[in-house]
């Protein structure tokens, strides 16, 4: 005999009698509707926070019906509205090692503040590459992450449900290709035959590729490229193992000590595609969402109008830049040079034509499609998609400029 008690919302909560005797039917349904209206579970032990509770059980004594009645308690009190415990929902954001104000935001708590006013909890989880959340974002684990460009090309080809919803920031100058001293390398030309680190189906990733193929006639099967988290890029160029690499800060600050930059995303841009990393959503998330959408939305406004207003005083030695390094490391003394090569786009600015909006006319959009068309070229993908329209969504940035 089994009992199945699921849901994790007052209003989603089951019971499924499955075999239970008629005689305790009634009783356990005059049980749970008892509880979800008082929430009165007093004489139960510690609340379980699953939501989904079977008990098997072999029997027919009042023993059974005692049983049934701790499962119906522990499921529906960690589901009712009159439970502190259950007031916010849940929502799992990825970020990657990236500066700029959305960091600030994480790290001085104005995100949780107004997420816990609209009624959610945000669990913070830094991720290695846009790959990696490209990835938890397909499997349904993180609603909302940080993924380039590029990378939100590829996952949207590959069917992931996603929205571009916020431009972090405009790449140009914060990802560069740079050789390690003594690699032999002065060039670009020069990487024929050598080693070189940078994540894959990243925007450092496209714009190497894009710098190979198209600008300086070189094929990149003449090269080693390897697959490399940022982190795992210092510790290659540390032991000597590459020649070169194309990423970001504060991998980028750490390698350019040792290393010359040979070329620049916004160079490489200027000639081809300009890149950009951004905040992706669950398109289902949104829709469902969005109270929550809209106060993570706010704080992104006010974040990035601060820099705007301010952004000469983030100095090593401010709060901004110590709540970055707190939550990516790095050197504080690098983190202004590295927001100097970035710029971020006011909420006004995202809300135009230029980023996000103007519908099929969206710079964003018109990024995404020719991203996905080289990757095709480049055989990373097989085939492209005929329209990226419905992965860009510039209504919440235009909510918030008005």
């Amino acid at each position: 005999m089994h009992v199945r008690i699921s849901g994790s919302t007052l209003s989603a909560v089951k019971l499924d009698l499955l075999t239970i005797p008629t005689g305790y039917k009634a009783n356990v349904m005059t049980w749970l509707s008892f509880v979800i209206r008082t929430g009165d579970w007093r004489k139960t032990p510690t609340v379980m926070t699953k939501s989904d509770v079977v008990l098997k059980w072999k029997g027919n004594s009042m023993n059974y019906f005692n049983s049934i009645k701790r499962v119906v308690l522990f499921s529906a009190a960690a589901a009712l509205s009159t439970s502190a415990a259950y007031a916010e929902t849940t929502v799992v954001v990825g970020y990657q090692q990236i500066v700029g104000p959305f960091l600030t935001a994480i790290a001085n708590g104005k995100f949780d503040a107004a997420a816990k006013e609209a009624g959610y909890k945000i669990d913070w989880r830094q991720f290695a590459s846009g790959g990696d959340i490209s990835t938890a974002l397909a499997s349904g684990n993180v609603p909302v992450g940080v993924i380039g460009s590029t990378g939100i090309a590829a996952a949207a080809t590959r069917g992931v449900d996603l929205q571009l919803f916020w431009i972090l920031d405009n790449i140009g100058k914060s990802e560069a290709l740079v050789a390690r001293e003594g690699s032999g390398i002065e060039k670009p030309e020069d990487l024929k035959g050598k080693k070189i680190g940078v994540p894959f189906v990243s925007t450092s990733h496209f714009h190497l590729l894009v710098g190979m193929d198209d600008i300086w006639k070189i094929n990149p099967r003449d090269a080693e490229i390897l697959n490399m988290t940022p982190p795992q890029i210092v510790a290659a160029w540390q032991r000597g193992d590459i020649d070169a690499a194309y990423v970001w800060p504060p991998a980028l600050s750490e390698i350019l000590k040792s290393g010359k930059e040979i070329a620049n995303s916004e160079e490489i841009g200027a000639k081809s595609v300009p890149t950009f990393d951004g905040l992706v959503v669950d398109k289902s998330f949104a829709s469902e969402n969005p109270k929550f959408m809209t106060a993570f939305t706010a704080v992104l406004k006010d974040a990035y109008a601060d820099y705007k207003a301010n952004g000469g005083q983030w100095t090593a030695d401010s709060d901004q830049v110590k709540g970055m390094v707190k939550l990516i490391g790095g050197n504080a003394a690098d983190i202004p040079g590295a927001l100097a090569l970035l710029s971020f786009p006011t909420v006004e600015e995202q809300a135009s034509p230029s980023w996000l909006g103007g519908g099929k006319d969206s710079g964003a959009l018109k990024s995404v499609t020719q991203s996905a068309k080289f990757l095709v070229d480049q055989k990373q993908l097989d085939k492209a998609l005929d329209d990226y329209s419905g992965n860009v969504n510039g209504s919440f940035a235009e909510a918030a400029a008005k």
